[in-house]
């Protein structure tokens, strides 16, 4: 895990970022974020190192911004919401992220977690996230590239949570031999462009039990072929 603003200086943003973040994490407070694991976890992530260059001057507004790849860096509140979901339970100890693309999820989530997977099948953006992670010091974040025939990480599981950060149009049951007894999944399910709804599988033995939450909109999952 890193320090509270390590790279303070990075790309000349200075304590702008800092005031910037701490806008956010009002925002986020204001919009029903209680947890205060999350708000902290997120108040000490740089997301203008996610970005690009060009979007460095909206990388602390609430809205997802474009990564190259047809790819978006997710909305805070929903990095916030979702992170809140996988801390419901208690703190997982083996969790893995699918699709990392910018890397602002998995940072932030190892801020809170001793070992963090991720896998991502865009190979410019996976080799980006991992330059970012050395960079700021996250040492506790395994980056893998997606294997074309597998979603993913069977090899290295099975995890307390899966965390899918694409929209998949039905629920990728691919993934429950991945989930640990008592594990879950957290992934966006439906049709993109609208009735995307936030989806908990919870896994009891051989029984998964589904609960749908909120709407929310999110790119394609790119899921594997054979």
């Amino acid at each position: 895990m890193i320090e509270a603003d390590k790279h303070p200086h990075v790309r000349g943003f200075g304590m702008a970022s800092a005031r910037s973040r701490a806008r956010l994490i009002s925002r986020l407070e204001q919009l029903g974020i209680g947890d205060e694991r999350v708000l902290e976890a997120m108040n000490r992530v740089p997301r203008h190192m996610f970005v690009d260059e060009a979007m460095t001057s909206r990388a602390y507004d609430d809205t997802a911004l474009p990564i190259g790849y047809g790819q978006t860096i997710s909305q805070p509140y929903i990095v916030a919401q979702m992170t809140s979901l996988l801390l419901a339970d208690g703190v997982p100890d083996h969790v893995l992220e699918i699709g990392t693309g910018s890397g602002y999820q998995a940072a932030v989530l190892a801020e809170l977690i001793d070992t963090v997977y991720t896998v991502e099948r865009i190979k410019p953006l996976y080799d980006q996230a991992r330059r970012r992670f050395a960079e700021l010091g996250y040492r506790n974040i395994r980056s893998r590239e997606a294997r074309d025939d597998v979603l993913g990480l069977p090899s290295y599981g099975p995890f307390d949570v899966i965390l899918v950060t694409a929209g998949a149009e039905t629920l990728p049951t691919s993934l429950y031999e991945q989930m640990a007894e008592q594990g879950r999944m957290i992934v966006p399910v439906g049709a993109t462009g609208g009735g995307q709804r936030l989806v908990v599988v919870r896994r009891q033995g051989q029984a998964f039990q589904r609960e749908d939450l909120d709407p929310v909109s999110f790119v394609p999952l790119i899921e594997g072929h054979d």
